[in-house]
């Protein structure tokens, strides 16, 4: 089991920081951003997360606006809880809008989602069953899912009680590893208002 990536949570701080300093040689000749800088190509090689996932899926359309996508074509490890394009289309209107006063909560969406270390959904059962049922599991944005199981499935539930099951796990990249879910697993609610794709006075 990957202790280390379960039991640790390094904070959207510091996943914006490498997406900063990718950010540095990360251009290419007509000064568009690459998907994946030379530094970090030869660390994690051609086949990362962020060049196996669907290019115009909804994940990582919204990536790609938070500026993610390069961190997810980064050296890592990552491991990605991935919703389905339906998760994604089921939220409110206006949640994964691309404006820019909009960044911040779709970063905190998808680090929401992102665990450091790579952790096979074996892993997440041998944490389960060691934690008598559950298992917690800190994710990058610094907040906290518990996996549960229902039958032999893998039920992930986030701060709101939200649950998503893990449809197809396992994916694997040379920076990490990929489990598809089956819906959206909501960072906390912040102090000042609704949570993430949560309407005000809910």
């Amino acid at each position: 089991m990957k202790s280390h990536a379960l039991g640790i949570g390094l904070g959207a701080a510091a996943l914006l920081a490498l997406v900063a300093c990718n950010k540095a040689d990360n251009k290419t000749a007509d000064g568009a951003p690459k998907a994946q800088s030379e530094k970090a190509q030869k660390v994690a090689g051609t086949k990362t997360i962020a060049a196996g996932l669907t290019a115009d899926g909804k994940f990582m359309s919204v990536a790609k606006t938070a500026g993610l996508d390069q961190t997810l074509a980064g050296p890592g490890p990552y491991t990605v809880f991935v919703p389905d394009d339906g998760a994604f289309n089921a939220a409110p209107a206006g949640t994964f809008d691309s404006k820019p006063q909009n960044r911040a909560q779709l970063t905190g969406v998808l680090t929401n989602l992102i665990l450091p270390g790579t952790v096979m959904v074996a892993d997440i059962g041998k944490a389960i069953d060691n934690g008598k049922g559950k298992a917690v599991l800190a994710t990058m944005g610094g907040g906290i899912l518990t996996a549960t199981k229902d039958g032999a499935k893998t039920v992930l539930t986030d701060a709101a009680g939200h649950k998503a099951t893990i449809t197809k796990g396992d994916e694997q990249f040379t920076n990490g590893v990929v489990h598809h879910v089956d819906a959206l697993l909501l960072p906390s609610r912040p102090a000042n208002g609704a949570a993430v794709g949560e309407k005000k006075g809910k």
